[in-house]
């Protein structure tokens, strides 16, 4: 059982776990006046669907689809709330891709009931009209970008700005952002899609889930990078700049956290910023724990390599 002592002083980095304190109040707080829910999140798993090789190499034995279900079924037998998500480049970067063009990756990702993604340049690969089939004919799960104009493509419908989620009595609210394709993807992949200002359409995506639609928890799917040493924009920035988030779950830079960063917004409030890595080697796992009044709330972040090892 948590006191207001452990909430307000355990604000120190341990392991690959750092505990937010967002401000649990309570002197004596139950598991009765708590609402939890568990986030489980992947990027940039570039179709790894079997474990990394045991030949010695530095990836040797992680990663692998089979795994990484069992471990998500594992965590869903244990608690009661848990969302499943994933931030982009879904595609490319095994023969899988090459011969089956995202069918499988989608397909695995629908049955590991995964319930929201971001699109990442990498889910370009087989130009936008292939995306737009695998989602359509192997997806049950909707993708979110705040940030692409798909007005004049195939993509027009099958895409959401934001997308609300309710686990028990948490509304959780989503929207998503993508990297700039221009230079990075080749036109003819991604057709007509126009790329707008990440921060500002994610702002406005996020006020509204805030404030209009009350969410409890606002999370951003980001597929724009973490950090760069130029001034391109990155999670970093959409911390700073934008509004109403409060977590960012990032993709793109292949970046392996130990343990999250923690920046204030325009409205002065912490925002977290995640990423596990890619290849499917790492499971994000973040525990978010309201008061049941939902006015405060106390946020771990943790991280499970997918191994064979116990």
């Amino acid at each position: 059982m948590w006191t207001r002592r452990d909430f307000l002083n355990r604000t120190t980095v341990a392991g690959a776990t750092l505990m937010v304190p967002g401000w649990l109040n309570a002197a004596n707080i139950t598991d009765e006046e708590l609402s939890k829910l568990v986030i489980l999140h992947t990027n940039d798993v570039h179709s790894r669907v079997e474990p990394f090789p045991e030949d010695g190499s530095k990836n040797a034995g992680l990663g692998g689809a089979a795994r990484r279900a069992a471990v998500i079924e594992k965590i869903r037998k244990e608690n009661a709330n848990v969302l499943l998500l994933d931030s982009g480049d879904i595609f490319q970067g095994t023969p899988y891709f090459n011969f089956f063009l995202g069918e499988l990756d989608i397909k695995l990702m629908t049955q590991m009931g995964y319930e929201a993604t971001a699109m990442g340049n990498h889910d370009f690969d087989g130009g936008i009209e292939n995306f737009e089939k695998q989602m359509r004919e192997h997806g049950n799960f909707p993708m979110i970008n705040a940030n692409y104009d798909f007005s004049d493509t195939i993509m027009h419908d099958k895409y959401v700005k934001r997308h609300i989620i309710q686990k028990g009595n948490i509304k959780i609210g989503l929207t998503g952002v993508g990297i700039e394709l221009d230079g990075l993807v080749p036109q003819k992949l991604y057709a007509n899609t126009k790329y707008l200002d990440p921060i500002k359409n994610a702002s406005e995506q996020a006020d509204i889930l805030k404030h209009d639609e009350k969410c409890d928890l606002v999370i951003c799917l980001s597929h724009l990078g973490y950090r760069y040493d130029n001034d391109k924009v990155s999670d970093i920035h959409l911390a700073k700049e934008s509004r109403s988030i409060d977590l960012i779950l990032g993709g793109h830079t292949h970046t392996f956290m130990d343990a999250p960063d923690i920046y204030r917004n325009t409205q002065g409030h912490s925002v977290i910023i995640n990423q596990v890595g890619w290849a499917g080697m790492r499971l994000g796992k973040i525990d978010v724990t309201f008061e049941r009044n939902k006015r405060n709330k106390c946020i771990t972040c943790d991280g499970i390599w997918i191994t064979n090892k116990k």
